[in-house]
């Protein structure tokens, strides 16, 4: 693996290396009095966490070279795919193109409403399918429930015990992170929005949790578990997304959530949470390093992503984020509305009436960098920004048990309970929610 917090090329963006922004925020951060030492000693392990992440420092600051592929279309070598080969597809111009055409047939057919109904309780992986389905659709989704034959359930236990452990941080990274960057990436932004989720944003994210919570329980995948049961009903509303966005007056361009699509979404989530973790020191075993990716490729294979696509490992994983995320990415009016209605939201969460609504900013800013944060619209907050880039990765150092609680500063506390009953929300809300097909466009 390589070094924690670079990109795919080694490079690293050039105010991580000085060191002064770290030095520069804990002088002039209050109450954190004797940190200095300690800021000059694990400097280069705070340097990393306290800017943008490496998995968007590639933004922005990409070398001719990278441009220059990123130019020239699909680059990445399907030998570093779980598959080991590939048909040389771009995953631009890929959708699904076994459920897409069956999804259409359905909609055709007028049975939406009562597959929703009789979908509505089937719930668990080893739970037969409900009498009265469509023949097309009873095939389809008993060939979707099978697990590929390169499934490991040992890794995949161990990256049961893997969330269990580093639980907030997946949180962190894999909810809040990733829901700030896919307001960044403009086809995600504007098939959320005309999509029917985006006039309620938060049932859409509640339904967008559902997979968080079914894939953490020790069986996830397995007999009694829900994993299965999400992801193949998720494939289904993406291809019910793509056949009604092509009838929404404010939709152009492409199909919409294409192999490329859903690998960026997927990099934001996989990517950008194990950089993320890496460049806090988080303390990861080669194990569990590999036992977390495993179950990330399998949910991306059960989401109809192609083998030839999902990276076989991190590395390979690093460098197609970093040829898929720079191209997908920027802002848009629309990703600029979900991205205050989920702040918002996030701030309820933290406090009735969204008053740490700041915090909630400063925080978005730093999992996300500078850039993001400005497409996003997220304004700066000068008394908080230089407080979390500070607190949080002296907060993640002493949960890992690296520094003493003398060293912490009292402004982490503020973010560990921000992050508890961010935590309890979405897995709350993750087991009680009900994925069902879409029957429409956003009103109006």
């Amino acid at each position: 693996m390589g070094e924690p917090g670079r990109r795919g090329d080694g490079a690293l963006p050039a105010e991580w290396i000085s060191g002064e922004p770290i030095k520069t925020a804990l002088s002039e951060t209050p109450h954190l009095e004797g940190v200095q030492a300690m800021a000059e000693l694990s400097r280069r392990d705070i340097l990393i966490s306290g800017t943008a992440l490496g998995a968007l420092g590639a933004l922005g600051i990409a070398s001719p070279a990278q441009a220059n592929t990123l130019a020239d279309g699909w680059t990445w070598p399907a030998s570093g795919s779980v598959a080991g080969s590939g048909s040389g597809a771009d995953p631009r111009w890929v959708w699904d193109d076994v459920a897409d055409p069956l999804l259409a047939s359905l909609f055709d057919r007028g049975v939406i409403p009562e597959v929703n109904r009789l979908l509505y309780d089937w719930n668990r992986n080893d739970q037969p399918l409900p009498a009265g389905l469509p023949e097309d659709l009873r095939a389809f989704i008993e060939q979707a429930r099978q697990l590929p034959p390169w499934a490991d359930q040992a890794k995949l236990e161990a990256a049961a015990r893997f969330h269990v452990l580093k639980g907030n941080y997946i949180v962190v990274l894999t909810i809040v992170g990733a829901g700030m960057l896919a307001t960044a990436i403009p086809k995600e932004a504007r098939a959320v929005y005309y999509s029917a989720g985006g006039a309620d944003l938060k049932d859409r994210v509640a339904k967008t949790n559902v997979l968080a919570y079914a894939v953490r329980p020790q069986n996830a995948w397995g007999p009694g578990g829900t994993a299965v049961v999400e992801a193949v009903k998720t494939r289904l509303v993406h291809a019910a997304v793509r056949h009604l966005l092509k009838s929404s007056p404010h939709w152009s361009g492409p199909i919409p959530i294409s192999q490329e699509d859903m690998l960026v979404t997927w990099h934001t989530l996989a990517t950008f949470s194990m950089r993320g973790m890496r460049a806090w020191k988080v303390r990861i075993s080669s194990g569990e390093s590999t036992a977390y990716l495993h179950s990330l490729q399998l949910l991306a294979h059960m989401l109809g992503i192609r083998d030839e696509f999902i990276p076989a490992t991190w590395d390979t994983s690093y460098a197609q984020s970093d040829i898929v995320l720079p191209r997908n990415m920027g802002p848009t009016a629309e990703g600029v509305e979900l991205n205050n209605i989920l702040r918002n939201m996030l701030a309820e969460l933290t406090s009735p009436g969204g008053i740490d609504k700041p915090l909630v900013n400063a925080f978005s800013r730093y999992l996300t960098g500078d850039q993001v944060a400005e497409w996003n619209g997220i304004p700066r907050e000068p008394l908080w920004d230089p407080v979390i880039k500070t607190a949080w990765p002296l907060l993640v150092q002493f949960r890992e048990g690296a520094i003493g609680l003398p060293l912490v500063p009292s402004a982490a506390w503020l973010l560990d309970e921000m992050i508890k009953k961010w935590t309890t929300y979405y897995l709350t809300k993750g087991a009680q929610t009900k994925i069902v097909i879409p029957t429409g466009n956003r009103p109006g």
